[in-house]
């Protein structure tokens, strides 16, 4: 089965896979901002220290399940597996688009 996603997305998912942060953060407008584990971050540098920490971490792999579309917002199921307890464990990435950037993203 074939998902479709936004180029976007498609670039994130794809990046993330690769823990290429530089790639990671091109995808991500200036003023972005990131909800994750109950923290809330905002802009690049505070995105790419959290991205940073997380690889580390987690060392994740990600397999988009399914999505549901609007126009700016889009909801992607995605496994996710990695060294933490429970793994793999399935996530919804909350995406905001932006002029084909990603302008929030919040992980519940």
């Amino acid at each position: 089965m074939s998902i479709k996603l936004p180029s976007i997305v498609k670039k994130y998912i794809a990046a993330s896979n690769r823990h290429d942060v530089k790639s990671i953060l091109a995808c991500f407008s200036d003023t972005a901002a990131v909800r994750d584990e109950g923290e809330t971050l905002l802009g690049k540098k505070a995105i790419e220290s959290w991205l940073r920490k997380t690889i580390r971490k987690y060392k994740f792999q990600f397999k988009p399940l399914n999505a549901k579309q609007g126009t700016l917002k889009i909801v992607v199921s995605v496994e996710v597996s990695g060294t933490f307890d429970g793994s793999p464990i399935t996530l919804d990435y909350h995406f905001t688009l932006e002029s084909k950037k990603i302008s929030s993203l919040s992980i519940e």
